[in-house]
């Protein structure tokens, strides 16, 4: 057991020192993450290689680069969010002005997954940073090479005072869920999660919960079926579908499901090749016990595609069920991995009632060119955010919000939207001496009608 408690009464003092509460002390730093990011970029391109059997294609599209983006984006943006806001004040606030002051917490903890291990420590530690917070971070012990990179990285840029990383397992955790921090950030499972929420309510501390869940995509009659097909067969495979944001099962309209199988079926091939389970660009399972779990799962349904494994090399390939059912037990929790199946439709009503019979998702993303159709989704179901026409591509943009609802989480990030989130907003109202309103005070005459009179 690590002495967490020393290390975080370091932080608390360094942030009482109010150094990091300056603006150019925290563009400064943000500057040194990404020029420490760039330095170590080929290490954290051979780590995910091992970890993952990660692409540097994929590494970097999806995880460096997004990253680098989100830094430009927030030093761009960074002086504009930290300029305390005045509001407007009512009649019966004459005379004052009212103000709202983006104040950090003060030390975050921010405890990240494997299947992202590097965009998801980063992307929250650039709000933590913009906020004005210190920082201790916990990347996952199952991506053991990049953990190790990531240290490098963060004590290349700061002093442990200022964003510290602390590796270890599952009670290492625990550990630190047991001090009293500021804020806590946390990316995972729905399981884990819980217990990070019963931990932060013995402190009251407020918090942030990244989860999962079953994100739909959906197929109207009216797609284009070969864009849909593409598009599905990137953001489902990418990262052998170990993606909080995947798509995870697929409804598609009865009138075009054999057209539109044989296309995902086309535009997988084309992607990954013929023989994916051979493909070194191809990411693996993260480890022995997710690999038995989506094993298991090919046994369900019918395999239309795919549904080789490789067991020593902890490979799935693509692959593509139907006749399954909500009774499944691949229906029954996230697959977090490349097993995507089919359940066709006839009217939009059996997929709202389909989708409202899981939790609430993740994501969710619909395939149509009808206004009508798009509008019912959006209207009539509650999930964290999605496309239309597309996957995956909402997480990208640091113009909106992302985040989940109810069991896919709580809270937003990415953008203004992390800022946000790693700050307090301090309202403060700064009344006037030159007069004083008298109708406040009980021993007025007339008070309480003047009140009447005013509040009306």
């Amino acid at each position: 057991m690590g002495n967490y408690g020393e290390m975080l009464a370091k932080q608390q003092a360094f942030y009482n020192s109010g150094a990091t509460k300056e603006v150019d002390f925290r563009i400064e730093a943000l500057k040194r993450l990404g020029e420490s990011l760039k330095e170590h970029e080929q290490q954290l391109i051979e780590a995910l290689k091992k970890d993952l059997n990660k692409s540097a294609f994929e590494t970097y599209s999806s995880e460096i680069g997004m990253v680098l983006q989100e830094l430009r984006f927030t030093m761009r943006n960074l002086k504009k969010w930290m300029k305390p806001k005045r509001v407007k004040t009512t009649f019966t606030h004459t005379g004052s002005k009212g103000t709202v002051y983006a104040d950090p917490y003060g030390v975050a903890l921010i405890i990240g997954p494997w299947n992202y291990p590097i965009q998801l420590i980063l992307a929250p530690l650039i709000g933590a940073i913009a906020g004005g917070n210190c920082a201790m971070i916990k990347p996952s012990e199952l991506t053991p090479e990049t953990s190790k990179v990531l240290k490098k990285v963060i004590n290349r840029a700061y002093p442990e005072r200022y964003i510290a990383v602390v590796e270890g397992d599952a009670e290492t955790t625990q550990d630190l869920l047991t001090e009293k921090f500021d804020y806590l950030f946390f990316t995972g499972s729905v399981q884990v999660g819980k217990i990070v929420m019963e931990a932060a309510a013995k402190n009251l501390t407020p918090l942030t919960l990244e989860l999962g869940g079953k994100s739909p995509a959906i197929v109207h009659e009216d797609a284009d079926l070969k864009l849909a097909a593409k598009r599905i067969a990137w953001g489902k495979f990418m990262n052998a579908g170990q993606t909080c944001v995947a798509p995870d099962y697929l409804y598609v309209h009865q009138s075009v499901k054999q057209a539109f199988i044989d296309q995902l079926i086309r535009e997988t091939r084309e992607i990954y090749g013929e023989t994916p389970i051979e493909n070194e660009a191809y990411t693996h399972i993260v480890n022995q016990k997710h690999f038995n779990r989506l094993k298991s799962y090919l046994n369900q349904g019918h395999v239309l595609y795919g549904g080789q494994v490789k067991g020593e090399a902890l490979v799935i390939e693509p692959t593509i069920l139907e006749q399954v059912s909500f009774e499944d037990e691949v229906m029954q929790e996230e697959i977090f991995g490349p097993i995507l199946p089919i359940i066709t439709y006839e009217t939009i009503s059996e997929v709202i009632e389909g989708v409202q019979h899981n939790p609430n998702p993740l994501a969710l993303y619909l395939f149509t060119n009808s206004q009508k159709i798009e509008k019912t989704i959006i209207q009539f179901l509650s999930y964290g955010g999605g496309c239309i026409n597309d996957t995956v591509f909402h997480i990208v943009t640091p113009y909106l919000p992302f985040g989940g609802v109810g069991t896919s989480g709580m809270g937003t990030y990415h953008g203004k939207s992390s800022f946000e989130t790693f700050t307090h907003k301090k309202s403060i109202l700064k009344q006037t001496n030159q007069f004083d309103n008298p109708f406040r005070y009980p021993n007025t005459k007339h008070g309480l009608s003047m009140i009447k009179r005013i509040l009306k």
